[in-house]
């Protein structure tokens, strides 16, 4: 489900706060910098007042953000609604025991990394990202959340780029996304 097909009227404004940056990192690339988003008070809370409004009261006890930018949507909706934020993190970046997850990128491979305990088995949980494209990443946290007992509710992203058909990947769990760029 996407907000931006229900008009809400907040969405119009988040997304004229974000920046699309031609050719970053490399060419053919057209970047969706949301740190344009951040500068903006209204536009930051409004996009974090859309997801609390949707999940609150959903019994969700774990909000996990992906390294990194879900580190900045995800701490804020995790106080909201009352649930934990569990990081999860590229490779070597936690200190203790870990598990991780491995995925395929267009260009090689990458892992995500959680603490040994962080979530408990029969936890629901919300996957938080700034945006959905190919779909590896939000796949490689659930799969994670997963081994480890833990029962996805949703997927959140405050951008899709539906072009890429990341939301096919996904397995049929749901996906709620702000804005859409295509």
């Amino acid at each position: 489900m996407s907000a931006y097909r229900v008009q809400d009227p907040r969405i119009h404004g988040i997304k004229t706060k974000i920046r699309v940056v031609p050719n970053f990192p490399k060419p053919g690339i057209m970047f969706q910098d949301i740190t344009t988003l951040l500068l903006d008070p209204k536009a930051f809370k409004d996009t974090i007042d859309l997801f609390v409004e949707r999940y609150k009261g959903k019994n969700i006890s774990v909000v996990a953000g992906i390294e990194a930018r879900g580190f900045i949507f995800g701490p804020p909706i995790a106080l909201a609604i009352g649930a934990k934020f569990v990081p999860l993190r590229k490779p070597k970046k936690l200190p203790g025991e870990v598990i991780f997850e491995e995925y395929t990128l267009e260009y090689g491979k990458d892992r995500l990394e959680m603490h040994v305990g962080a979530v408990e088995p029969g936890e629901r949980a919300l996957v938080v990202d700034d945006l959905i494209a190919t779909g590896g990443t939000l796949c490689a946290a659930m799969n994670l959340l997963e081994r480890v007992g833990a029962e996805v509710v949703e997927c959140a992203c405050v951008i899709e780029l539906p072009d890429l058909q990341g939301r096919k990947r996904l397995s049929g769990k749901p996906l709620y996304v702000l804005v859409e760029y295509h």
